[in-house]
């Protein structure tokens, strides 16, 4: 498969690997109710922080189960002031990663520091996403080709989904030299062949067509005729589909005849002819018609002057439609995302440079979750994903949770307060309610050393090392009579024997206390008092505890 190759690139294709694994540190809760300082079950996130970092501190509870992944990255048009950097300890990196980038046209470098950027970020969003996932990146032509080789490497080019063109300007972009830009585009990739995509409604441009109402039951429908058009419509494409309905022009009786059956008194034959000379055919064979003769009806049409039948074609049984790769609804325009940022939810247009549209984020959620997916955006901006996944909670009932990243200080005073005002109300805005908690990033579970930092809350660092042991969720959290107890895995109970203040050993008083029994026993301590032969016996592997022991 084809690579892309950049300078700098042997530095950060593994780069995610060095990032530190840091922790959220709690700063308050929000819900309809107003601010708390306790940290709430909620499971809606906003974390303040450097992607990069915040993706990594993910991990541990996340990986593998992020279910919608979508992010708007820097589109690097060279107007953005760029503040995120990867720490990277190659000077040419450091150096191309750390400068803005200015106005200083289409050179090599400007590509190459848009692509270190955005390849560890991308390695570790494919970590968190689930099985059955997909990832959307909204982008336009400045990097599209780029991303795309990339995203084909990272997620794999049997992966890719389709190339969306979101219709956002449809009077196109009047200072663009030549062609006037009227879309940006949608990248998305699958994590497996296990994704299943969903559809929208029908527009109201389809709905008006089912203007015609059953007195009977109350439901809308339009007529088809059942008569086959188009290609293979006469009789002798199928002789099985050309056959008479029998017609009582009076009691509007209508069943299905044979062409060798005579013709009941008071009724009329009324056959599939595309002429009055030439014979077609029906959609519907025999069998099908009479299973469905309800939906079936006869009409005379005057223009030709004969009689057909139709079908009624429902409106509440209409399927979803399947996306097509060019979205032109009018609410994925770029003036609906300023609208409703400004209009109605109160802010200034100086507080966030174009806002993403709500709608077009909505659609994504339409068709890649379902009622309690959970959805990340690692690109935050202004919030509009959390306002969208909100959204369509409250339409249907749902359970979606959001993840929202965002490293600008306005992380503080836009994102947090745009979901604020989506939850609550504001001015003629109807809140729809909600909740989440604001996280900072805080400090690094290993310090420089590779030593635990004994600062941080134990439960974290439980996490943490049943994490990095499994690539699973912790599954034990509180259990006194297994205080030591991580969790279970692939037969193997793990076990993380640490007291802050005092050194621990792996004993037989110790495994005295173990009242689980297991194939296999991984068992953190400080120091192991067990040989070689006695572990391998009990099968027993034991690891030291990474601390600096020598201070206790």
């Amino acid at each position: 498969m084809p690579t892309l190759e950049w300078i700098g690139k042997d530095k950060v294709v593994n780069h995610h690997l060095d990032v530190p694994y840091r922790v959220l540190d709690f700063k308050y809760s929000y819900n309809e109710n107003g601010v708390s300082d306790q940290e709430s079950s909620s499971d809606n996130k906003i974390i303040k922080g450097d992607n990069l970092e915040a993706l990594k501190a993910l991990l541990p509870q996340y990986e593998g189960r992020i279910n919608c992944i979508y992010i708007d990255p820097p589109y690097n048009t060279g107007n953005e002031k760029w503040v995120y950097n990867d720490n990277v300890n190659d000077p040419k990196i450091k150096k191309w990663l750390g400068e803005v980038v200015g106005k200083e046209g289409e050179d090599l470098s400007r590509h190459d520091k848009w692509l270190s950027m955005m390849y560890p970020r991308l390695k570790l969003l494919h970590k968190l996403l689930a099985d059955d996932g997909a990832i959307f990146i909204s982008i336009n032509y400045i990097e599209q080709a780029y991303l795309k080789l990339i995203c084909n490497e990272i997620f794999g080019a049997n992966n890719f989904i389709s190339e969306v063109a979101i219709v956002n300007n449809p009077k196109g972009r009047s200072d663009d030299n030549y062609i006037a830009t009227a879309h940006e585009s949608l990248l998305i990739y699958r994590k497996s062949k296990n994704l299943e995509l969903g559809g929208f409604l029908p527009e109201e441009k389809v709905t008006k067509r089912y203007n015609k109402l059953e007195e009977e039951s109350g439901r809308k429908y339009r007529e088809i005729d059942l008569r086959k058009t188009g290609d293979e419509d006469l009789r002798e494409d199928r002789p099985d589909m050309f056959y008479p309905f029998f017609y009582n022009e009076v009691t509007k009786d209508l069943k299905v005849g044979s062409l060798d059956e005579k013709l009941p008194d008071g009724y009329m034959s009324i056959l599939p002819m595309k002429s009055k000379t030439v014979e077609g055919r029906w959609r519907w064979g025999v069998d099908t018609a009479k299973r469905d003769i309800k939906k079936l009806l006869a009409r005379y049409m005057p223009v030709k002057k004969q009689w057909s039948v139709f079908e009624k074609d429902y409106l509440d049984e209409k399927e979803l439609v399947k996306p097509t790769s060019a979205w032109t609804f009018k609410d994925v325009n770029s003036e609906r995302g300023t609208e409703m940022f400004t209009k109605h939810l109160g802010f200034k247009k100086s507080d966030f440079p174009n806002p993403k549209p709500v709608g077009t984020i909505e659609r994504v959620l339409q068709i890649a979750t379902d009622k309690n997916s959970i959805v990340l955006d690692s690109y935050a901006g202004s919030g509009t994903t959390a306002q969208a996944v909100l959204n369509l909670n409250n339409k249907d009932k749902g359970n979606r949770k959001f993840i929202l990243v965002e490293l600008e200080d306005y992380a503080e005073t836009v994102t947090t307060e745009r979901v604020n005002r989506v939850i609550n109300g504001h001015k003629d805005f109807q809140g729809v309610g909600g909740n989440y908690n604001f996280y900072h990033l805080g400090q690094p579970l290993l310090l420089e050393n590779k030593f635990i930092n004994e600062n941080i809350d134990i439960q974290k660092i439980r996490e943490y090392i049943f994490f990095t042991e499994t690539k699973k969720q912790i599954t034990v959290v509180d259990d006194k009579d297994n205080k030591y107890l991580l969790g279970e895995h692939n037969d193997s109970l793990y076990y993380f024997y640490y007291e802050k203040d005092k050194t621990t050993s792996l004993s037989y008083d110790f495994l005295s206390k173990i009242n689980k029994s297991a194939e296999r026993y991984i068992i953190y301590a400080d120091v192991n008092l067990l040989s070689k032969s006695e572990c391998d016996k009990l099968n027993i592997v034991f690891k030291k505890i990474p601390r600096d022991i020598a201070r206790l």
